[in-house]
């Protein structure tokens, strides 16, 4: 798996709303009405990331939000296999 250039992920990015590129990875805060919406969140993330066996970083943070960051580690950035997670995660956030 390649990483992308700066340039495919910035245009890859117009795909996904709300992501950014920062530091070698692609992340998103997502908000939710309640801490149980937030953690359903995290376990639809975790089931799927698993699925694919390739994992984000989950932060959840005052009570209702939840950041991820996704990174292909081995690769040291960023690859289309980010961006397959990040296309699948929204699915999850209606």
């Amino acid at each position: 798996m390649n990483v992308l250039s700066n340039e495919v992920i910035l245009n890859r990015l117009t795909e996904i709303k709300g992501w950014n590129f920062l530091n070698k990875q692609i992340e998103k805060e997502f908000e939710f009405i309640d801490f149980k919406q937030a953690l359903a969140f995290v376990n639809k993330t975790g089931e799927a990331a698993e699925a694919m066996d390739h994992h984000p970083d989950i932060f959840i943070h005052s009570w209702n939000k939840v950041k991820l960051t996704i990174s292909t580690h081995s690769e040291g950035g960023v690859t289309e296999k980010d961006f397959k997670l990040a296309k699948t995660i929204e699915g999850f956030y209606k």
